[in-house]
């Protein structure tokens, strides 16, 4: 499979700015492989393709507020900060990308909100847009913490033009977020209402949690016509042993085992037996699924409608099968179905 392979075109307007009004009632659109068939429901509709003892895996990260705006010191020019990962605590050191990015040398200092008590250094350039900042605050690494928090906003898509509304703060998390370290929503969990949820526990659906920390390298450009030569940043995860038996019994009993997102995918084929069963897990992946890939965990999943040429478009290429994939796109955009991160999603089955 090449890169071209997975171009099409995606009209503007259908790029979701805004989240449904009512989580669960987003579109959903169903894919049956077996059947080669598609269906149209609304996602609160998921819970009838689910019977007791089936598996849903959520990724339970939460997005921390990683988009800051500081300012240069003598220019007081406004500089864009994006937190990407905390490298030291002691030190608080930390990966960043900056915009714009030629203005941002070795040395120079960035001066953070009105009362300006948080400065940061920068002591490394990475790569072009990258940055290593180390930041000076007088206060303990809590008051630190919280500071960045109090300075930082939803760290929404660029996609989305419009300014950060209170409702983002809730909205670009799933219900269910728990262990702090995204910098972006693992997209498909945001369409779970607490009701959905509940009506999935008293069929008895089993909801396992894992967590890996979204990066942006999920949604950086593959640039290569050989996807082979694509390089993934790595993501942290954690899959635990409670997590690892109820999904191992449902692969045991044949149960419908469905990944909620690419991410909950990439997190549970990260960390296979030989025997192809799950295994716990604690550390980082780079894996990058495209076709042909032989899946060993999951028989389904939910996601979200993915843009052109992105790594989580080849994903659910290899899941759902290229061409029935290509089909199922072509129907979702003549049937205007909202894309990315705020869109609409797809169960396949």
């Amino acid at each position: 499979m090449k890169l071209s392979h997975f171009n099409f075109d995606l009209p503007e307007e259908l790029l979701a700015e805004h989240p449904a009004d009512i989580r669960d009632e987003s579109r959903l659109m169903v894919l049956d492989r077996a059947n080669q068939t598609i269906e149209h429901k609304l996602f609160k509709d998921v819970i009838d393709y689910f019977e007791e003892d089936d598996v849903m895996i959520l990724n339970n990260t939460k997005v921390f507020p990683a988009r800051l705006y500081g300012n240069k010191e003598k220019t007081g020019a406004r500089i864009e900060v994006f937190l990407l990962r905390e490298l030291n605590e002691e030190q608080r050191l930390w990966d960043v990308l900056v915009d714009p990015a030629r203005k941002i040398r070795i040395g120079n200092k960035l001066y953070f909100g009105d009362d300006e008590t948080l400065v940061a250094e920068v002591i490394d350039n990475t790569t072009s847009r990258g940055r290593t900042l180390r930041f000076l605050y007088d206060g303990s690494y809590g008051e630190f913490r919280r500071k960045l928090t109090e300075l930082g906003e939803t760290p929404l898509p660029k996609y989305i033009k419009r300014d950060v509304e209170p409702e983002d703060e809730e909205r670009y998390q799933t219900i269910f977020a728990k262990n702090e370290g995204a910098v972006a929503a693992p997209t498909a969990g945001l369409h779970f209402s607490r009701h959905l949820l509940k009506r999935l526990e008293i069929k008895g659906v089993q909801l396992p949690e894992v967590t890996l920390h979204v990066g942006l390298g999920t949604f950086n450009p593959v640039e290569v016509e050989d996807l082979s030569k694509h390089k993934m940043d790595s993501e942290e995860i954690f899959i635990n042993e409670p997590a690892v038996n109820i999904i191992n019994k449902g692969i045991a009993n044949k149960k419908r085992v469905c990944a909620v997102g690419t991410t909950a995918m990439r997190a549970i084929e990260s960390s296979v037996s030989s025997s192809g069963t799950l295994n716990e897990f604690s550390g980082w992946t780079n894996k990058f699924i495209f076709p042909p890939y032989e899946f060993s965990i999951a028989n389904s999943m939910i996601t979200n409608f993915h843009t052109p040429k992105s790594t989580l478009l080849m994903m659910v290429s290899a899941f759902a099968g290229h061409d029935f994939m290509k089909k199922a796109y072509e129907e979702a955009v003549k049937e205007k179905y909202r894309f990315y991160t705020y869109g609409d999603a797809m169960l396949i089955i």
